[in-house]
């Protein structure tokens, strides 16, 4: 007998054609149980499915789009005359370039993207449109797309259409998907009268994003808008709020000044933060408080403003930066704002001189690398420092760095030292205490550190 076959007995063979019966008859038991799961579904289904009228429709038509982009008022009374009509979702499908893990490639994914006649026509601020619509049905709180009608008027500046769905009845306080208000689109100066428009309809100042915990006049401090700043204060915004990464409005400022051509309009935001009770110490999450973005940016006037009104000069960030560090780190960069006068006044606001690995960061501006080494009772070896002197910046300046270099290491003069003392016994009043010691003013200027060219 072949292995592969074995006899089969009659109880054999009604055993195997039990257990046939038996696996048929779960077949049949699964099969109904599904199609009785699928009535009961789709009867929930249709139990909860809004009426008619409250149902979506899309609009895929490109006629009807181009005339709502280009605010054809005549075409859209003839596509919108019927009641209700303007409720529709304009549905729009663009291509984006996205990685395919399946074939290893960058290839183009058409997208869909969703919005409304009524968000369409009020960003581009056709108000007769806006007015039309809402007439025939567009619902001026709807968010399709994760946005209102109102954010996008108060986005693109158009204060007609701003004022106009708001007279009809849209919320002043609208949450985008994101979390924002409208007030948080006011982000231009031209956007004035918008936020003027929400406030008188209701708008809360003091109203956070959802997300970045943001408040209205935390956007304003960010863009330099120094009359929408005026305007949230007046109605009692809080210049001490908190975002999500702790950072006040105060300091949103003073990250965001990074442009000299911007710093005037900067300055006068954090002027009124401060005159309103504004914090000039308060740091973010990361430790890095308003003066280390100061510095960073070598905005001098909103530095010396900000060490006038207590900040510290000392503090550390997370990285292990003073204000001094961040501001050695970027004076090449800003070379036309006086950055050894930056480092100048945080030295004679008593911040400690820094570690010599600093020193690279600032060693090809002159200037400022004397003013720092005579901060020093003595200047330690090392000479890590040359190779960031590029050779022209050396041959203009040799007596600077010839001069540093037969000090290092070395004793200083009795005068420097003397010099040394009397700062150290002022500290961070340094600057004041000299002034008022109504000294002769070149004994002034050599102990507030004013340069010399050659170190001695």
């Amino acid at each position: 007998m072949s292995r592969e076959t074995f006899p089969f007995t009659a109880a054999t063979l009604r055993s195997l054609q039990w257990q046939r019966e038996q696996l048929e008859y779960e077949d049949r038991r699964r099969a109904v149980n599904r199609q009785c799961l699928t009535r009961r579904l789709q009867t929930g289904r249709s139990a909860f499915q809004p009426p008619a009228s409250q149902r979506r429709h899309y609009c895929r038509d490109t006629a009807i789009h181009n005339a709502l982009y280009t605010g054809d008022m005549e075409r859209i009374k003839v596509i919108f005359k019927e009641q209700d009509s303007a409720e529709v979702v304009v549905e729009t499908v663009s291509e984006e370039l996205q990685w395919s893990p399946d074939i290893g490639l960058f290839s183009l994914i058409p997208k869909k993207s969703h919005t409304t006649p009524l968000r369409i026509t009020a960003a581009r601020g056709y108000s007769e449109c806006v007015r039309h619509l809402i007439c025939h049905g567009a619902n001026p709180n709807s968010t399709v797309g994760g946005r209102g009608a109102l954010h996008d008027a108060c986005e693109g500046a158009h204060t007609e259409c701003t004022q106009l769905l708001l007279s009809r009845g849209a919320d002043p306080n609208l949450q985008s998907e994101d979390g924002q208000l409208p007030l948080h689109f006011c982000t231009i100066k031209d956007t004035l009268e918008c936020a003027k428009q929400l406030l008188e309809y209701g708008g809360i100042v003091n109203l956070p994003c959802h997300n970045t915990r943001a408040m209205p006049l935390h956007v304003a401090a960010t863009r330099g808008l120094e009359a929408h700043a005026a305007l949230y204060l007046s109605l009692g915004a809080d210049p001490r709020a908190l975002n999500r990464e702790g950072e006040t409005p105060v300091n949103a400022a003073c990250a965001a000044g990074e442009s000299p051509q911007h710093f005037g309009r900067y300055l006068r935001v954090v002027e009124m933060l401060l005159k309103a009770g504004g914090n000039a110490g308060t740091p973010g999450k990361k430790g890095h408080g308003p003066l280390h973005n100061a510095s960073s940016n070598c905005h001098l006037k909103l530095v010396q403003m900000l060490l006038d009104h207590g900040a510290s000069v000392n503090v550390i960030n997370s990285a292990g930066y003073t204000p001094l560090d961040c501001a050695l780190q970027v004076c090449t960069d800003y070379p036309e704002c006086q950055p050894h006068q930056l480092v100048q006044t945080l030295l004679n606001h008593g911040s400690v001189p820094p570690s010599v690995k600093m020193w690279r960061y600032c060693a090809a501006s002159p200037l400022t690398f004397e003013i720092l080494l005579n901060a020093y009772d003595r200047i330690p070896p090392g000479d890590i420092w040359i190779a960031a002197v590029p050779s022209s910046v050396w041959e203009e300046h040799q007596t600077l760095y010839e001069s540093i270099s037969e000090v290092s290491n070395q004793p200083r003069r009795l005068q420097h030292l003397a010099r040394c003392a009397v700062r150290s016994r002022y500290g961070s009043l340094c600057y004041k205490a000299i002034l008022d010691l109504q000294l002769p003013p070149a004994l002034t200027a050599y102990l507030l550190l004013q340069p010399e060219g050659s170190i001695h």
